[in-house]
């Protein structure tokens, strides 16, 4: 099959095939016959010597071809009475100009509808389950060893080495990996790029002759002993299975890599391992991965409803609204079988046309076309497209266009699916320990309680082996508590959030949680088995106190500063999409968010707090607490 797929890729290469690239032979080759049957078109029957000149050259050649009019020329016009006027040449209205190469795809087009009929959270939904080009997400840094606060303390917790952690141990009262702010500035890190296995100079032995103590002699060359070969080969087994990892951690956080794209350095590695990486990820997660010659997919299956997922713009990092994923959902419908070369105005225009009924207001309409045409030209399914698509002056641009990639980007064509909510559920259905596993692998943090009753009983059943299956295969590590299991990266490098981060949001989403679990987590005695509720005066009150004893010292956007109302909004987006709060069901009253267990992991050291400080501090009447000895100095006051 690999090599089918290496000799169709070929093919298409050769023969000027929509690889998303311009020139090359094939190009070159396809021009040449081109300008062979125009200067054979005038030519008489039988052998001829015609003067070709090749594309990207001034010297013509010439070239023995054998020559026949009828079937180079076509048939010969019909012949003009010397009465009859000849007919003037019509040309066309524009309206009425055909477009070639357009015809939309009908499962692309009924997609396009259910974006622009959804709301916010279904259309992102959406997008992860008819896609799938959504990256991983993980926490970073993990936990100090040691339980921290009144927890229960017992073997299986980190740093005491157990043969298996112990599932008793909470996230409200266990080890955190908590740092002040003010530490969190970090140094300027390099341009991520593949970890290569590092060479140990000390396996080859050398033998030592003529020489000074510790240096081989001068013409000696290294002999390689039984012990070398078996440190040779282990080395190399063991920077195959870097490599093996690098391809599979660069594929889960970006399921599209082309062969010229930003990720182009892992491109030969995911070539070099696909058999292994394709068994393994149908193995582990049921994910079906696809490797040409100039791309590889990793086809990702939806993760339900809720699942925090969204789209957003390459260069702003804008949200995409259902009218954005609408566009980009019919400009793929048109692209999937659009000629090489397509000029921007035929491409608007029939977008408009084929376009769903209720088209959005003009403003709206501007920036969702120019947001699905900047994602198209990240993933590199467009190229030469202007800096605002939605000028009319603009129309005249000629888009190069890659009809291979834009078949690979829709994951779940809505063939099967009667509606969005269908969809959104069948792309997530799988047997329960691939379910557990998607999870785990995608998502920061893996809840019993959100699981189904089957679901559950798997991760039950499977605690240790599970995760460890998944982490051998990323690199990642462990945290079991006893409200589920979370994948770590520590490398911070698999996730597209960073939480500690650096930025304003970042770190004001930190501070936020950090009071948050100080106020309203659950006491030692009381379960741990819900999640908090979280009243909204008390978010506005701790994000103002941050807000004014952060912002202007740490150098906080003042746009966020001058804007309380966006501050709050975005910091508890982000709080939101690592799994750290939820919103409140529907019809609570009043709605709020609810704090979640994995959130405690951010706290500071000091978990609880004295009794009586803090808004909403509580204390439980069955557990005394000293107060802190006053100096000799004040007990007589």
């Amino acid at each position: 099959m690999e090599q089918q797929e290496d000799v169709t890729g070929a093919a298409l290469a050769a023969g000027g095939a929509s690889d998303g690239r311009t020139g090359g032979a094939g190009r070159s080759t396809l021009d040449a016959v081109v300008a062979v049957r125009e200067a054979v078109s005038a030519a008489v029957p039988g052998s001829a010597r015609v003067a070709v000149r090749a594309p990207g050259t001034d010297d013509p050649q010439e070239v023995d071809v054998e020559v026949d009019v009828a079937e180079v020329a076509g048939p010969a016009p019909t012949p003009v009475p010397p009465s009859a006027p000849t007919p003037a040449p019509t040309t066309p209205a524009p309206s009425s100009v055909p477009t070639p190469g357009l015809s939309p795809d009908p499962g692309l087009l009924r997609l396009a509808e259910w974006f622009a009929q959804a709301d916010a959270g279904t259309a992102d939904d959406l997008w992860a389950a008819s896609f799938g080009l959504y990256p991983a997400r993980h926490f970073g840094a993990p936990a100090e060893p040691g339980p921290v606060g009144p927890g229960p303390v017992g073997p299986g917790l980190p740093g005491s080495a157990p043969a298996e952690p112990a599932s008793d141990v909470s996230w409200w009262h266990g080890p955190t990996a908590h740092t002040p702010v003010q530490q969190r500035t970090r140094e300027a890190r390099p341009v991520r790029g593949l970890r290569r296995a590092r060479r140990d100079a000390g396996a080859l032995p050398v033998v030592l002759s003529g020489a000074e103590p510790g240096r081989p002699g001068k013409h000696r060359k290294p002999e390689r002993s039984r012990t070398a070969t078996v440190g040779a080969q282990d080395r190399s087994a063991a920077a195959t299975a870097a490599e093996r990892r690098i391809a599979a951690r660069l594929l889960l956080a970006h399921p599209l890599v082309t062969a010229s794209g930003p990720h182009a350095d892992g491109f030969p590695l995911i070539r070099r391992h696909r058999d292994w990486l394709t068994e393994r990820f149908d193995t582990l997660l049921g994910y079906r991965l696809l490797v040409g010659p100039w791309h590889a997919r990793l086809h990702k299956a939806g993760l339900g409803p809720g699942a925090a997922r969204r789209l957003e713009h390459p260069a702003t990092g804008a949200p995409f609204t259902p009218g954005g994923y609408a566009r980009l959902a019919l400009a793929l419908a048109l692209l999937v079988d659009a000629p090489e070369q397509l000029p921007l105005g035929r491409l608007r225009a029939a977008m408009r046309t084929v376009g769903p009924e209720a088209a959005p207001a003009p403003d709206a309409a501007r920036a969702d076309l120019c947001m699905a045409l900047a994602v198209l030209a990240d993933w590199q399914v467009l190229l030469d497209v202007p800096v605002d698509p939605a000028d009319p002056a603009g129309d005249e641009t000629v888009l190069t266009v890659d009809r291979e990639l834009a078949r690979a980007v829709p994951a779940a064509p809505p063939a099967r699916a009667a509606d969005a909510a269908d969809l959104i559920r069948h792309a997530a259905e799988a047997e329960p320990g691939t379910a557990v596993r998607r999870r785990l692998a995608e998502t920061p943090v893996v809840l019993i309680a959100d699981l189904s009753e089957e679901r559950r009983d798997w991760l039950r059943d499977h605690r240790i082996s599970g995760p460890a299956a998944l982490a051998d295969f990323l690199g990642l590590e462990a945290e079991h508590r006893a409200e589920g299991v979370a994948l770590l990266d520590p490398a911070e490098e698999l996730t597209d959030l960073a939480l500690p981060g650096a930025g304003t949001l970042a770190q004001a989403a930190l501070l936020l949680v950090e009071r948050l679990v100080e106020e309203v987590r659950p006491l030692p005695g009381e379960s741990t088995d819900a999640d908090v509720p979280v009243p909204d005066a008390l978010i506005d009150g701790v994000l103002g106190d941050i807000a004014d004893e952060y912002g202007l010292p740490a150098g906080w956007r003042r746009d966020y500063l001058a804007d309380r109302t966006a501050l709050r909004r975005d910091s508890l987006d982000l709080l939101h999409r690592m799994g750290l709060i939820v919103r409140a069901p529907r019809g609570t009253r009043p709605p709020g968010w609810l704090l979640r267990a994995p959130a405690a992991r951010y706290a500071p050291a000091h978990l609880l707090p004295e009794p009586g400080t803090g808004r909403h501090s509580r204390r439980d009447p069955e557990i005394t607490i000293p107060a802190p000895a006053a100096p000799k100095a004040e007990q007589h006051a």
